[in-house]
């Protein structure tokens, strides 16, 4: 790894650097002693000296008949932009990176070996060719180097002033941050902090019709990251939708975890917080039943802790809802590529509960950047070159100011749910696991069930999500939408994008049940709602007050959690 071309600039913190280093070197070592078949070799070998033969000729025309120069054609948005076609310099030093881009990929799925080594050598390749792309260069950039000239090297000015304020600041800037504030023009649905104990504060928001359901909504959100990703705006936030459409909605909004909090289990996280949701939500609204919604991990905390209940003997939900959530973790997308018994190991050692320092933290940043690695050209060199080399300040973007707002993690957590759910996948089989003193069993949870999953999503692959429909046992309705983990999610009707599918075959694979499907156009949200409304009672007066005389209001929505920094 030590040949590989270093970037620019990429700001992080050292530790954020030094953990995704590690990650991609111990993929970059799970080539050693690999080879590729030597049929395979010299094939690539004769493809890439034709190929390369071909592009050099075609350069040498071109520059002997000096009016074809312009006319060069680069099928790569990195390379869009006129400054490379008209250059025939530069022109040739993309098409050059794309053919060895093109070979090197080509070379490590010829790799010998069982599907996993050979996905963490793909992962490790493309990283290594993302970075070594000549675009994120200003030597070899003429789309930046002509912007310097024109503006007097001003845009070198502010890239390097950009450069130094991400820093400073520990992340990469997806986009003005200085644009939005949690709680003015993001996370701003009206409502009060009801009950907070030291993992989360439950949020109620204020009625927005007349009469509203009986039973009360529940939205548990992932705590890898902060719930106003359901509430960005008015006009795309699913917990606004959820009130208009006539739901007493409660919101658990997850404490950004701090060293205080470092020591803090699995169990703590379902006992305290999820059931202690509940158990809130219940006695705030006098209901024995409640409609319940959890979204990506948040959706397997809901889940385990339905299963705790059920093993005590209670079932309080009256509908589960879960959005793009694992429950059987047999496929995990690209995410297994970095986890294995070695890694689980590592990270127990590290801030799990033996730790030699005691337990610690799993940093937001350093999850945000994984993250962001996944897909490196849209989520990380985009905003290098942008930000730094043509000094371009990132246009305002609601999702990407909330991607940037991450969240820790309490290390001995984060351990067992990567190693009993990710690693050795046993959430899935009944029994299996012992979550707060209850072996639990998902089957035993008697409430209805409606699963979403994203078609595009890499962090939650839709047949995964599907795969819930082998391990539920009552009655569920599987929707799968378009476009991916988050974007799949957030699609309010009124935008009238994408579309979803319904109405499969359930019982056989993901397959069937797609081509069993039907395409309906537009957001799932409506048929989520049309679904929801039965199991929500019937329809009574709104409060006119949060809370109630014991839950008293701390003080107004989205609280003082919600804003704290990782």
């Amino acid at each position: 790894m030590s040949s590989r071309p270093r970037p620019s600039a990429t700001p992080a913190h050292a530790d954020t650097a030094e953990a995704f280093g590690n990650a991609v070197g111990e993929i970059w070592k799970s080539m050693q002693g690999l080879s590729l078949p030597l049929p395979a070799l010299s094939a690539l070998q004769a493809d890439y000296i034709k190929d390369a033969t071909a592009l050099w000729n075609g350069a040498v025309e071109r520059y002997r008949d000096r009016a074809g120069q312009g006319a060069i054609a680069l099928d790569d948005r990195r390379f869009a932009a006129n400054d490379w076609a008209s250059n025939p310099g530069a022109a040739l030093a993309a098409q050059t990176y794309l053919l060895n881009a093109r070979t090197l990929m080509k070379m490590a799925d010829a790799v010998e070996g069982d599907a996993k080594t050979r996905a963490r050598i793909r992962f490790a390749v493309q990283q290594w060719i993302d970075a070594a792309s000549p675009s994120n260069y200003l030597a070899l950039n003429p789309e930046a180097q002509r912007k310097a000239i024109d503006s007097k090297g001003e845009s070198i000015t502010q890239g390097v002033r950009q450069l130094w304020q991400d820093i400073q600041q520990g992340h990469v800037s997806q986009t003005d941050e200085s644009v939005f504030e949690v709680g003015r023009n993001v996370a701003a649905s009206e409502g009060a902090v009801v009950f907070e104990n030291e993992l989360f504060q439950l949020l109620e928001y204020k009625p927005l019709t007349a009469k509203m359901h009986q039973r009360p909504m529940l939205f548990i959100p992932p705590c890898i990251n902060k719930y106003y990703i359901l509430d960005l705006q008015p006009d795309n936030s699913l917990i606004r939708y959820t009130v208009a459409q006539g739901h007493r909605t409660f919101v658990v909004s997850w404490r950004n975890p701090d060293a205080a909090l470092a020591a803090k289990t699995w169990d703590d996280y379902i006992e305290q917080a999820a059931i202690r949701a509940i158990k809130e939500v219940q006695a705030i609204s006098g209901q024995d039943t409640i409609d319940t919604l959890g979204f990506c991990v948040g959706g397997t905390i809901l889940a385990t802790a339905l299963a705790v209940l059920a093993a005590r003997g209670e079932q309080p939900a009256a509908s589960v809802t879960l959005l793009t959530t694992l429950l059987d973790f047999s496929d995990t997308g690209v995410l297994d590529l970095f986890i294995d018994e070695p890694a689980v190991q590592l990270r127990e050692m590290t801030i799990g509960e033996q730790a030699p320092n005691g337990p610690g933290l799993l940093k937001g940043q350093e999850l945000a950047s994984t993250f962001s690695f996944l897909r490196p050209n849209d989520l990380v060199w985009n905003y290098v070159v942008g930000n730094y080399l043509k000094g371009d300040k990132p246009p305002p973007f609601d999702l990407l100011y909330w991607n940037g707002d991450s969240t820790n993690l309490p290390g001995p957590m984060f351990c067992w749910y990567l190693r009993h759910t990710y690693l050795q996948n046993e959430l899935r089989i009944p029994g299996q696991l012992e979550v707060c003193g209850e072996k639990i069993d998902l089957g035993r949870i008697e409430a209805p069930v409606f699963l979403y999953g994203s078609r595009e999503d890499h962090i939650v692959p839709w047949q995964s999500a599907f795969a819930s429909t082998r391990i539920i046992k009552g009655p569920l309705r599987f929707v799968l939408g378009a476009s991916g983990h988050i974007a799949g999610v957030v699609n309010p009707p009124a935008a009238r994008k994408r579309s979803h599918w319904v109405d499969g075959k359930l019982g056989g694979t993901a397959q069937q049940w797609f081509e069993s499907a039907r395409q309906v156009p537009g957001s799932w949200w409506t048929d989520w709602a049309a679904w929801l409304k039965p199991h929500a009672g019937k329809q009574v007066p709104a409060p006119k007050r949060y809370g109630n005389k014991t839950h008293k209001v701390i003080e107004p929505a989205p609280g003082r959690y919600v804003k704290a920094k990782a």
